[in-house]
């Protein structure tokens, strides 16, 4: 009993460590890839979310080249893509409730309203035109051995870092002001309403796990029940660690932190010997254009998700724990992904079809390209460090 109190208190109500949580995604994302013979991403759903809405509105999208890409088939049960968010979002809220870490926050202002939505619709736009995203980009693109994902990568810490500049404007400061109080005042707990949450969490988790079961054994849809499982497995590790990207290197140019960028680097560097096994015994890689698409999609993305606040990542376990800014966020994402669909056709050719899609194993064959890899992961390391030392650097100029 003592030892499930422990664990309890440890693992289920308490938050993780980021570092090993990031390298457990890279490790999960190689097996997800390795079993499922997909990837672990989520705007192309998203994207997917607006055709539906837009069929049930009445519009006719059978021709939209973007969509023909994506594909269309079935819906957001029947998609691995589609499960596995599912999972996700389950993994989220059996998180957030278990951690008693749910409670409904509006936005402070108009301007994070406006933040959040043209933010969302941004990032959503950018992720979609660069063929990618945080997760597609950093846990698929870059282990794939895709250069389109370098591409991505390299332009999104750019956009990153002119997310945070303009967002520095006093524009973007809150008008809020802050009250001094005399003294200190104890946080209450009710702790009935926390064993509540902590059921409903355990609830939830309980459905996923008996959904899971009813796919495989009487669906007969042994990858959908993976897809699930998986999907659970990284919300989970996203909500409990608190893992955001959009901090992780948002964080090197406001405070100098780059712990979690290190851990992303990390995740990635094992995560690429996992896909590399699978590769050499026969599973295709995802290798998208490396055209002007990824780098003006990793720009937009950058910028989208500072000024957002979050990423299609943070947006979801941050939405689930009642945080209505993220809700925003994500109808954002939507409604950018959806409009990059709409304009596709108009400038694919000439930003992304026509580019080539440069797959590291096949330009200097397959343990070349497995160092070439290594090398450009050992490279963002050096250039995340550089970052850091940069900002500490300038913090002691301005103290001197």
């Amino acid at each position: 009993m003592d030892y499930f109190k422990r664990f309890k208190e440890t693992y289920l109500i308490g938050f993780w460590k980021p570092t090993p949580a990031v390298i457990a995604l890279g490790v999960l994302a190689a097996y997800y890839f390795g079993i499922t013979g997909t990837y672990w991403a989520v705007t192309g759903e998203f994207t997917r979310w607006g055709g539906h809405i837009l069929q049930f509105a009445g519009v006719d999208i059978s021709n939209w080249g973007y969509y023909k890409i994506m594909k269309m088939e079935g819906n957001s049960f029947t998609r691995i893509d589609g499960v596995m968010i599912i999972g996700m979002f389950a993994g989220c809220i059996a998180a957030a409730f278990w951690g008693n870490n749910v409670k409904l926050r509006m936005p402070a202002s108009n301007i994070r309203i406006a933040q959040a939505l043209i933010g969302g619709i941004i990032a959503g736009f950018g992720a979609r035109l660069g063929m990618g995203c945080n997760l597609a980009s950093l846990f698929t693109g870059i282990p794939q051995f895709s250069a389109h994902a370098w591409f991505f990568t390299l332009a999104m810490i750019i956009g990153v870092y002119l997310g945070v500049k303009v967002t520095a404007l006093s524009f973007f400061k809150s008008k809020i002001k802050l009250e001094k109080v005399s003294c200190s005042k104890d946080l209450q707990k009710d702790k009935q309403q926390v064993k509540s949450l902590f059921t409903i969490g355990s609830a939830v988790f309980l459905a996923m796990i008996i959904w899971t079961l009813y796919l495989i054994f009487f669906a007969n849809s042994m990858k959908l029940g993976i897809a699930m499982l998986f999907g659970a497995a990284f919300g989970l590790l996203i909500a409990k660690a608190q893992i955001c990207f959009t901090s992780a290197f948002r964080d090197i140019f406001t405070t100098g932190r780059s712990e979690l960028a290190v851990a992303i680097v990390i995740g990635m560097a094992v995560s690429t010997i996992g896909v590399f096994s699978y590769i050499m015994i026969g599973s295709p890689a995802k290798i998208m254009w490396a055209g002007p698409n990824a780098i003006i999609g990793g720009l937009l993305f950058g910028f989208g998700i500072v000024l957002a606040g979050g990423c299609e990542c943070g947006w979801m376990y941050r939405a689930v724990e009642g945080q209505v800014h993220f809700w925003i966020v994500g109808i954002g994402n939507v409604i950018g992904a959806t409009l990059l669909a709409f304009m596709w056709d108009s400038f694919s050719i000439s930003m992304a079809t026509s580019w080539p899609k440069i797959n590291f194993l096949e330009s200097f064959g397959q343990y070349g390209g497995l160092f070439m890899n290594y090398i450009f992961l050992f490279l963002l390391f050096l250039l995340i460090l550089k970052l850091e030392k940069n900002y500490r650097l300038k913090l002691q100029t301005k103290g001197n």
